[in-house]
């Protein structure tokens, strides 16, 4: 889910996707459904890089790639059925001071600090006295979403940001109503990508059963061979897996971080991988191993029939 400025009715089918850069930033894509009365905003707390300005996100246009999560899914064969998710609309403009972007169907903006609010409309911010709940957020940015009322199926918002973490970062705090509870109800898809991760997984079983090594669910394949890496704005590396860790049932109301090591672009070599090969490794070395004897008896035996050769 997310932070929302005023109470929503329902929210459901969250996906998120992020991947770290390895050069100080991340990309970011979410998408979910949500059902709202009135005009609304969808925040998303960011840990940004510090002292955070405006220029330290940059908005990316997913609108003629509705899709994007539908493909992701499609490199983990026999998946489930479909999840609909998103966030953004038709909207208003709201702030006057600080940028405002057309991103696809929506307006959205970045708000380096919580004081940087007070220059964005009132209907989509939350209140001082909410903010104090999460003394964590005191120095993110965020970026912020106005979304239309109604119950709405948007495109994937994007963007990548200058961050200040070395996990791979999720924002999954959940505000809906103005107030914070410990535990909320999850309802997420969390892919991911990091060479680290695929340094370590073993073969592909099926959609639903995670590495052993990593405790999440890789990709068949690499994700130039299920995704539209055209339409992505290098937002997805064509040559490495994609993650996927499902988040679902009452979980502590928290954002969630996940840390890998290495590289983000670059795997290492990976043996796990090979086991699967292992069988016939050992068949074409028995076979390597016969044939090579045989030529040497013939050879000796040839010696042998021709003493003055």
């Amino acid at each position: 889910m997310c932070i929302f400025s005023r109470p929503v009715h329902s929210v459901n089918d969250t996906k998120i996707f992020a991947r770290p850069t390895g050069t100080g930033s991340q990309f970011l894509a979410y998408q979910m459904n949500y059902e709202s009365q009135g005009e609304n905003a969808m925040i998303l707390p960011i840990p940004v890089r510090n002292p955070a300005n405006e220029d330290c996100l940059r908005f990316i246009d997913l609108q003629d790639y509705e899709y994007f999560f539908y493909d992701l899914a499609k490199g983990f064969p026999y998946v489930p059925p479909s999840f609909n998710i998103a966030c953004s609309g038709g909207y208003k403009t709201a702030s006057e001071a600080l940028r405002l972007h057309k991103v696809g169907s929506y307006i959205a903006s970045f708000v380096p600090t919580i004081d940087d609010f007070e220059k964005l409309d009132s209907r989509f911010t939350l209140s001082k006295e909410t903010w104090g709940l999460v003394p964590q957020y005191a120095s993110y940015g965020f970026a912020v979403f106005q979304l239309a009322s109604g119950a709405v199926k948007p495109h994937p918002m994007a963007f990548e940001f200058d961050s200040n973490v070395k996990s791979i970062y999720f924002p999954t705090m959940h505000i809906h109503d103005g107030e914070v509870h410990e535990t909320e109800a999850f309802d997420h898809v969390l892919y991911m990508q990091h060479a680290g991760l695929d340094s370590k997984v073993d073969r592909y079983v099926n959609y639903d059963v995670a590495d052993g090594s990593t405790g999440f669910v890789r990709s068949k394949e690499v994700a130039k061979e299920f995704c539209k890496i055209a339409m992505v704005k290098q937002m997805v590396e064509p040559t490495l897996l994609v993650h996927k860790h499902v988040v679902r049932g009452d979980k502590p109301n928290r954002d969630i971080e996940i840390y890998a090591d290495g590289d983000p672009l670059t795997p290492s070599i990976n043996l796990r991988s090979l086991r699967a090969y292992l069988p016939w490794l050992v068949v074409a070395g028995i076979f390597g191993w016969f044939f090579r004897r045989r030529s040497r008896i013939k050879k000796i035996r040839g010696t042998d029939a021709n003493p003055s050769a």
